[in-house]
């Protein structure tokens, strides 16, 4: 394969592959808490290259690749539900809850009461305490959280939510809306709850849309780069049978 032909080759994988990060994006734009992924790009330089020294062919030796998925962690829109146990943060952190495996963090705020009281997220995950206790109510009596977190309940109080805070670098997806860390984390002070709202999606779909058209077009003429080069190695080949006696 020549040098043209493998350029183009790269660069079409590297939208492929920004075209799923795309999509995924576009399929949780309503999804509560969802934070958009995005791509950053690099040289992928091969070893040859490296053995080589300045010898190396710079189209064949350097080649666009995706370096890394990251994510945007930019905060959504709040959306009034008027549901109690809908709760969004207002500033930097994460509800903690139980995972199958062990601790996960959210910023999707819907959460239910289970019939033994236990408030839990929609998959069914307990949410937890800065103690470390899953949260318990009473099924028959209205629960108020106040925006430093406190949980009131018949006029007593249940204890504190367990929101917390990190470094960007430190988190893993473990599902669309849930993170993973390797840290403790840190009391996320300065972040208020909302009760009786929900934080929306980072993700802008107008914004999108216009990636997603760019992204096409950038494949179309990566794909005609190839095609016109197929032609010319085609054609070149054709002539130089002529011109051999």
């Amino acid at each position: 394969m020549d040098p043209v032909t493998i350029s183009a080759a790269s660069g079409l994988r590297s939208r492929m592959e920004s075209l799923e990060i795309l999509a995924n994006n576009l399929a949780n734009a309503s999804t509560a808490g969802y934070k958009k992924d995005a791509e950053s790009y690099s040289l992928y330089v091969s070893q040859a290259a490296l053995d080589s020294g300045a010898d190396a062919d710079p189209v064949t030796a350097t080649l666009p690749v995706i370096e890394r998925n990251w994510t945007d962690f930019s905060p959504g829109s709040l959306q009034p539900t008027g549901n109690p146990l809908d709760m969004a943060l207002s500033g930097e952190g994460f509800f903690s809850v139980q995972g199958p495996n062990g601790r996960l963090y959210t910023r999707a705020g819907q959460f239910h009461v289970a019939g033994d009281g236990t408030v839990t997220s929609t998959e069914g995950y307990a949410l937890l305490m800065n103690s470390g206790a899953p949260l318990t109510v009473d099924t028959g009596h209205p629960v108020q959280i106040s925006e430093s977190g406190e949980v009131l309940q018949n006029g007593q109080n249940l204890g504190q939510l367990g929101i917390v805070r990190f470094a960007a670098r430190s988190l893993a997806k473990a599902g669309s809306t849930y993170y993973t860390s390797s840290d403790t984390g840190q009391e996320a002070s300065g972040t208020s709850v909302v009760q009786g709202s929900i934080e929306g999606s980072n993700v802008s779909s107008p914004q999108s849309a216009v990636r997603l058209i760019d992204i096409m077009r950038q494949f179309e003429m990566l794909t005609k780069a190839v095609q016109i080069n197929m032609d010319m190695n085609s054609k070149a080949a054709t002539e130089v049978a002529k011109v051999i006696p």
